[in-house]
């Protein structure tokens, strides 16, 4: 096993069968539902070579070379689906564009559903795609991280992908201790325990 992290300043996505892709915004609160969940999965498992995990951000459009080279696609994202906060949510294949986009909460999503759109029109969609998302529970709040409701849906996300991924022949390997994350999000500060600290007053309310 070796680490098969990606980002877009790689420019090349290169060669592989699986690409697991978290998508969203850190800086307001449950909008970054999607980073921590592939944060919190490549701290805590490895895989084959043949699997990218990926810090897709809000990158939208710019993401589709790396959709259009993978033949199994898991996304973790934070979704208006119209029910209660915090409820998360298992969709397949040709329903995941339509919920990426039909109750957008940012440009991203619409982004993405341009992404999945223009690589069906390609003839380069991947043959199984699946998201794993939560309904927010908070997004107003510049600065903010996760609503404990949500933040506490992390390990069943992780669990549900990890299921997905089985059903695809992926294998996640458990690591013996947890993994630095900085490959995916960026500079220390950007970890969630020290995102969340740093900020004003550590209230843990909106600002």
């Amino acid at each position: 096993m070796t680490e098969s992290t990606a980002s877009i300043a790689d420019g090349d996505p290169g060669a592989y069968d699986t690409l697991i892709l978290g998508i969203g915004n850190i800086l307001w609160a449950d909008e970054g539902f999607g980073i921590r969940a592939i944060e919190t999965l490549h701290a805590q498992y490895s895989f084959p070579d043949d699997v990218r995990l990926m810090d897709g951000g809000t990158q939208g459009i710019f993401l589709l070379p790396w959709v259009r080279n993978a033949r199994h696609l898991l996304i973790f994202d934070a979704i208006d689906f119209g029910l209660p906060p915090a409820t998360l949510k298992l969709i397949r294949d040709e329903d995941v564009p339509r919920f990426m986009g039909v109750k957008k909460m940012s440009m991203h999503q619409t982004g993405f559903q341009e992404v999945l759109f223009s690589a069906e029109l390609t003839g380069d969609m991947p043959d199984d795609i699946a998201l794993v998302g939560v309904q927010p529970e908070l997004l107003d709040d510049y600065g903010g991280s996760l609503r404990d409701s949500v933040k506490a849906q992390l390990a069943p996300a992780i669990s549900m992908a990890c299921d997905v991924l089985a059903e695809w022949g992926v294998t996640a390997v458990a690591r013996e201790a947890s993994h630095a994350v900085g490959d995916l999000v960026g500079p220390g500060a950007l970890d969630i325990h020290d995102y969340e600290y740093g900020r004003p007053f550590n209230s843990g309310e909106p600002l």
